[in-house]
């Protein structure tokens, strides 16, 4: 028997313990790319709950316990807590459901879904405080965008950069971290996105927050409106973030008063996601064997092209996409 195997008759036998007399059966609901996995426990009723195994020499559920009372006190769908043991790493929690956004938009159910995220995440943003969640700062902005040149850059297509492209990187990414750090800070999910909010009642329901942060109000818009997973026209992704930043002012929050500083955050936040994202999907693959999310690095790269694109400041981060895609005779120029 190997150790996942072990852990889950550990958690058939906690289940019996727990609610004895109950006949049920178990079953993967679904996994992330941490060590969590996530089992649905079905009950001979019909009514099902979601265990959520995360072994405690790799998974602290402290963070996600925290988190989810913030997100709930909030009045947000998050899963409600039922059982724990936390020494060895198990959470017994409602079900919402196994439909995420990602599997359940269509073109004709998506803005009534990106209404009600918006709504949400107004909600979690209004019970802000600064001194509950690790702060969105400097240091972790740079230990993010430094996975780009290690992981994606070296490593996935095995780029050397030079000393003066480095050099020009290494600029770009304290321009891009000094506009997010100048943006009003809330609580930020960090992956808002159709793979973690699910549709459900009431809508939507969400899950896979325990990494949040306190920092720039802009961030889970650019997750859920420039979604690694799936692609709306600009068109539409802006009158979605024109209606937040609208909802936002009346309810309060600290937007920009002026739409196009406020978007122009909106696009700077999105680039240093988008080389976050490169770097850890390239990391996935090359460090943990998980290549599933290389499906997904052109639609990312293309995001981060468009906004480089726009702004001359990014011209330096633009010449190093292009050499990646080896455009820079086209462009008229070599390093």
């Amino acid at each position: 028997m190997n150790a996942q195997q072990q852990r889950q008759q550990e958690i058939i036998e906690w289940l019996r313990a727990l609610l004895p007399g109950r006949d049920f059966s178990l079953a993967p609901a679904s996994a992330d790319a941490s060590f969590r996995r996530y089992l649905r426990a079905t009950f001979d009723d019909g009514s099902s709950r979601i265990v959520m195994d995360a072994p405690p020499d790799h998974e602290d559920l402290n963070p996600w316990l925290h988190v989810q009372r913030l997100f709930y006190d909030a009045g947000t769908h998050v899963p409600e807590v039922f059982a724990s043991d936390l020494e060895h790493g198990y959470l017994l929690l409602s079900d919402l459901g196994s439909t995420t956004y990602l599997a359940g938009l269509t073109n004709a159910n998506a803005d009534a879904h990106y209404r009600a995220a918006i709504d949400a995440l107004i909600r979690i943003q209004l019970a802000s405080k600064p001194d509950q969640l690790p702060p969105y700062d400097r240091v972790l902005l740079k230990r993010e965008l430094d996975l780009f040149p290690e992981w994606y850059l070296a490593k996935h297509i095995e780029l050397d950069l030079t000393e003066s492209q480095s050099a020009q990187l290494a600029a770009v990414c304290e321009k891009i971290m000094a506009v997010n750090l100048a943006e009003p800070s809330v609580y930020v999910h960090r992956d808002y996105h159709s793979r973690n909010l699910m549709v459900a009642e009431p809508n939507p329901g969400i899950i896979d927050f325990q990494d949040a942060v306190y920092g720039p109000v802009s961030y889970d818009l650019v997750s859920l409106f420039k979604d690694a997973y799936i692609e709306w026209p600009e068109e539409q992704t802006l009158d979605w973030l024109a209606r937040y930043w609208q909802a936002a002012r009346k309810a309060g929050l600290p937007v920009r008063a002026d739409f196009g500083e406020f978007h122009r955050d909106y696009e700077w936040m999105g680039v240093q996601r988008h080389v976050k994202v490169l770097g850890i999907f390239a990391r996935l693959c090359h460090r943990d064997g998980k290549d599933g999310y290389l499906k997904d690095m052109p639609l990312v790269a293309r995001y981060l092209r468009t906004a480089c694109e726009r702004y001359r400041e990014l011209t330096p981060l633009l010449r190093i996409l292009d050499a990646v895609e080896n455009r820079q005779a086209d462009a008229g120029y070599t390093f």
